[in-house]
Formats: structure tokens, sequence, C-alpha cells
């Protein structure tokens, strides 16, 4: 039955964990933005993939934003509660552990599910979809990348493309375009420029009205100069072929199925980030505990260097099993046990389990 005391213990939780995650999360994503619009400058994606990119870019984050945004709204709402004396004042009505994992565990259980979800499906696939999109904008990369009163470069086909406008219908006006070739360098100015699919899937052809064309090497007076009322262009697509997959983005299913070091250390991985969300959860109890009026941010520093401490040992580990220095059976569960046994100990010192078995020794 959902007491109370639950509701209210659940509600500080919850709140807390959703601030905590929502501004990690819009920290991080700002900075994949700078990033994303910066490739996007450099011609490496299409401007019409930021945003795709962000939310998937967004979706990966989360595997890691969930377990520590939930291990510090835990510190921070019980930490308010030991700071006001409401904690104490539960305690006397025989509130212990027991009472503050019971509501929490209606906001954990869904996470550590959700998490999972995210870490063994979500996360691979963003990873694979983000590939794609780069991959597809070099492949596709046309006249929409062209800025005006910008020089663009195309480094595969040794060529540069100026033009003072462009239009909402893809046609660049007053062109100047500059390529090598094997007679030497090839110049040509245009009124308008555009476009034209082939019959080719990977061919496409620059379509020049209006305009005249010098030929010739620079240096010499060799240059055959023409004038064109149309001039087309051929251009090949780079023949782009889809990169073996890093074991971070193969389907959990293929990590199963693979008897990698690589593999294997990324299958332990995967399940560690919702399992460590789980240790993470019954951890924060005991550290968040303070004396009252301390301070409601007095632990989070503690806090802070433990989970760096757990996901350091985490990807050590990983690196270990990389590199076939830990065993495969042994996996990362000597992390998780660790912490763990670190968050049993405390648990049974906070509640003077050790008292009452040194007085049990001492009367037998």
């Amino acid at each position: 039955m959902f007491r109370i005391l639950d509701r209210y213990i659940f509600r500080e939780i919850a709140q807390s964990w959703l601030a905590v995650t929502m501004v990690l999360l819009a920290i991080l994503l700002t900075n994949q933005f700078a990033r994303v619009l910066g490739d996007v400058a450099k011609d490496k994606l299409p401007k019409d993939a930021v945003f795709q990119i962000i939310g998937l870019t967004g979706l990966q984050y989360l595997t890691i934003l969930v377990p520590i945004g939930l291990f510090l709204s835990i510190m921070l709402a019980l930490g308010r509660l030991y700071r006001d004396s409401e904690m104490p004042a539960m305690m006397a009505c025989r509130v212990g552990p027991i009472g503050i994992y019971r509501p929490l565990s209606f906001l954990l259980l869904p996470l550590v599910v959700a998490v999972g979800w995210l870490s063994m499906e979500v996360a691979p696939m963003a990873l694979t979809e983000i590939e794609r999109v780069g991959l597809e904008a070099r492949r596709q990369a046309d006249l929409a990348s062209i800025e005006p009163g910008r020089f663009t470069s195309d480094g595969s086909q040794g060529a540069v493309v100026y033009a003072e406008n462009v239009t909402a219908q893809g046609v660049i006006e007053k062109v100047f375009l500059q390529r090598l070739t094997d007679d030497g360098l090839e110049v040509v100015i245009a009124e308008q420029g555009e476009q034209i699919d082939s019959d080719d899937p990977n061919k496409r052809f620059f379509v020049l009205h209006q305009g005249r064309r010098y030929e010739g090497m620079p240096g010499t007076s060799k240059f055959r100069v023409m004038e064109f009322a149309e001039h087309g262009i051929p251009y090949q697509l780079p023949n782009i072929e889809e990169p073996e997959l890093e074991p971070r983005a193969m389907r959990t299913a293929d990590l199963l199925s693979s008897n990698a070091a690589a593999t294997s250390a990324e299958l332990h991985w995967r399940i560690g980030i919702p399992l460590s969300t789980l240790i993470l959860a019954v951890l924060a109890v005991p550290l968040s505990r303070s004396q009252p009026r301390q301070g409601r941010y007095g632990r989070l520093a503690i806090g802070l260097l433990v989970f760096i401490i757990y996901f350091n040992l985490m990807s050590a580990g990983k690196a270990w099993l990389e590199q076939d220095v830990v065993p495969a059976w042994l996996g990362l569960w000597w992390v998780h046990g660790g912490m763990l046994l670190a968050a049993m100990v405390l648990l049974g010192f906070q509640n003077g389990v050790h008292r009452r078995i040194l007085s049990t020794g001492a009367k037998v």
C-alpha cells in the first residue's frame, strides 16, 4: 500500500531526479550541438540532419545520465530531509532503511528496466544510425552544401565552387567553378548552375547555363576559351562501403553469439549499466545520511567521488577484458560485487549491526 510517507519520499526523489537529469542532459546536448554545427559548417553533415543527430546522441547520453541522475537525486532529496530534521523524526517513528527503499523502488525498478533497454537496444541502434547518417551525408553531398558568398571545396573531386546566391529551388547563381583535370586546370564562370540526377545512381551532372570555360596549363599561354549556353559536368559520387561495426554499435544478440574479447567486454558493460543503477541507488541511501542542519550538499562531494570510482573501475575492467587480462567468466562482476558489499557494510554500520555482533560476542 502506498502510504502518505511513501508518497512524500517518492515525490521528493522523483522531482530531484527529473531536475538533475534534465539539467545534465541540457548541458551535454548544448556541447554536442556546438560540435554538430561545426561539422555542418565543414560540410561533414547535411543541415537537415542536425536535430536527428542531437536526438540520437541524447539517447546515448541517457544510459549514463539515468544512473548518475538517480544517484544524485537520492542524495539531494534525503540530504534535505536530514538537514530539516525530517528524517530523524521519521526514524523516531521506526522508519528504517526498508521504509526508504520501499517508495524508492517505485521509481528505481522502472528506471532500471528503462536504462537496461537503452543500454541493450537503443544506444547501439543510435550509434549505427549516426554512422549511417554520416555516410549518407558524405555520399549525398550536393549543391545544398554550398553557401552564398563562400568557397566550397570537394577534396575527392579536386574542385572549388563559389556562388553569389542560392535560390530556394536549389539553383545557384553567378557561379565560379575551378577543378583540376588531366590536361591542367579548368575554370568555369556561369550565370546559373543546378544538379541533375542521371540513370546511374553513382553519378550526377552539374549543369551550368550561360557561361564561359577556360582550359589550360597554369604558367603557359596555351589556354582554350569556350562560351556555352549549357554545359554539363559529370560528378562521380563517392563509393562508400558500409564499415564493419564496432562492438559498441553491434546488436546485443550479435554480441552473445561472438566469442571475441572485445564483444565480451561490451556485453558485460551493457549488463553493468542497469546493474550499476540499482547498486548506486542502494548505496545512495547510507551515503546521504548526515547530521541535522549539516547542509544539503555536504555529502555530494563524497557521492560524486564514489560514482567516479565506480565507473572508472568499470571502464578499467572493460579494458582488461578486451586485453584478456581478466577472464570472461569474471567480467565486471567483481566491480559490482565490491560496490554492493560496500553498500551493505555501510548500511550495517549505520544501523548498529556491528555493535550487536560485538555485544553478542562479549556475552559469549
